[in-house]
């Protein structure tokens, strides 16, 4: 390793697949050393993970950073979102989390919604209208299902919560991940004793909400881990709070993430209150707000077609009239949990690059029609759409994206968004820096910028058109 200009400082992103670290250069944000390590998920009717398997996957990716691990004087965990991690006295599961992904409290979250006065009064006390997703339906559920075990937890935490406490053995969140769970309150930036009160879960079982830049402890004595005793541990924060910190995205500037699943969000300086529930009303991890939005079927809905075709993903041909709405899984944005995808307007002339071509525009409109309502009024439209994920750096993706957007698009080099937000959040509370600053400093969203070209209007048109005329048959899934 060669040697560093500044401190060191770790960054950690534990998704729903693996656990990710960078060992990176405070002063410069080179990356000198990375790790990575998987988990498992069990399918079945849900989706669950052993939160243990989460740490042995940190130190395992820790351990893949050599020295410079060791080197680190802070380190900052971001995770997955809305996970319900529930822990007994001694601090262990009582049982696997039920992770982002599981949708099995779908009825839970629709009463929760009815019970306490309806979207719009959900959207103005928490921000956003809570689906299977968030945290307080899967609690519900669980209180529900498996009374015992709602009974037997003594601590409730979300996966970077629960990273973060066995470091410092303190049990602290932050409000960017908090403002996922359901029962923080962006109104009044506090844990809403109603909502708790209502689900029937002890606010005394949830971890304080640390400030933005705040030292939550040190790293304790540990002999899985690298760093040294007293490495400064900072709040860490959810994967998409996280990686706005990577980009170090000033507020109006949009992002559209390209991976299994479609995110749109921006900074805002406004609290969001969205009550058709389209846009997730989250806190950021440094004091403002970050509306998004999330798509269900986005690169891997797409590769399907692909295969299903036998093409390669970037055999695409113009001029289609093919509509293809690839609601593979149901759908989040549009609200048509229950549909399936939609082929019309096939032709004798109709090629396979051209149905291939309308899955990717049946999913880029519906990022961008998503875009539109996370977006203030008077936001910038000429300002560069930064493009990330894994489907960011594909040419089908990209022209699609500029060609149905007509705006300028920006594809950062940096991979690895969410752990370099969580390395500038602990490079942060070592030089008192504002952690997005950090990033920029860094220069982490520097990349090429491809010039926008003419709106396709008329493809729009038609595939909202097809989505207007066919709502019904989604809707019951058909």
């Amino acid at each position: 390793m060669s040697a560093a200009e500044g401190p060191l400082v770790v960054g950690v992103d534990t998704s729903t697949q693996s656990t990710k670290a960078l060992v990176v250069d405070a002063a410069t944000g080179r990356v000198v050393a990375s790790g990575q390590a998987p988990h498992t998920v069990t399918g079945g009717a849900g989706r669950e993970s052993d939160p243990r398997q989460w740490w042995d996957a940190l130190c395992e990716a820790l351990r893949q950073c050599g020295d410079a691990a060791r080197e680190a004087a802070a380190v900052s965990i971001a995770g997955q979102q809305h996970g319900l991690v529930t822990l007994d006295g001694h601090g262990e599961p009582v049982r696997p989390a039920l992770l982002w992904n599981d949708v099995r409290s779908a009825p839970q979250a629709r009463r929760l919604v009815e019970e306490l006065g309806g979207p719009k009064v959900w959207a103005e006390r928490t921000g956003s209208v809570p689906g299977a997703s968030f945290t307080v339906t899967k609690w519900a559920w669980l209180a529900e299902r498996e009374p015992d075990a709602a009974r037997a937890t003594k601590a409730v935490r979300l996966p970077h919560d629960y990273l973060t406490e066995r470091l410092t053995g303190q049990g602290t969140t932050d409000r960017g991940d908090a403002s996922g769970t359901g029962w923080w309150a962006s109104a009044t930036e506090a844990y809403d004793d109603e909502i708790l009160t209502h689900v029937g879960l002890d606010p005394a079982l949830l971890p304080r909400v640390a400030r933005p830049g705040e030292v939550v402890g040190t790293v304790r004595d540990s002999h899985d881990l690298p760093f040294s005793k007293g490495t400064l541990v900072a709040p860490g924060t959810g994967d998409n709070a996280a990686a706005a910190l990577g980009l170090g995205l000033r507020p109006g500037t949009p992002v559209l993430s390209l991976g299994t699943s479609g995110t749109v969000y921006t900074v805002s300086q406004r609290r969001p209150t969205d009550p058709t529930g389209t846009v997730a009303g989250f806190a950021d991890a440094r004091g403002d707000w970050l509306p998004l939005a999330c798509t269900l079927n986005c690169t891997l809905a797409v590769d399907r077609v692909a295969a299903l075709l036998g093409l390669d993903r970037e055999a695409v041909e113009p001029g289609t009239t093919v509509t293809l709405l690839p609601y593979l899984d149901g759908e989040r944005t549009p609200d048509l949990p229950h549909a399936s995808g939609l082929l019309t307007g096939l032709r004798h002339d109709t090629t396979p690059g051209q149905i291939l071509q309308a899955a990717y525009d049946g999913a880029v409109h519906a990022l961008l029609d998503a875009l539109e309502k996370v977006l203030d009024e008077d936001a910038d439209r000429t300002v560069p759409l930064l493009l990330i994920g894994g489907g960011a750096r594909g040419r089908a993706w990209q022209e699609t994206v500029r060609r149905l957007s007509g705006r300028p698009v920006q594809v950062p080099e940096a991979r690895e968004l969410v752990a370099l937000g969580a390395a500038a959040q602990a490079a942060g509370v070592l030089t008192g820096e504002d952690a997005a600053a950090v990033a920029r400093r860094w220069d982490t969203a520097r990349g090429p910028v491809l010039e926008p070209v003419e709106r396709d209007r008329a493809t729009l048109a038609r595939i909202a058109g097809v989505l207007s005329d066919a709502a019904p048959l989604l809707e019951r899934g058909i």
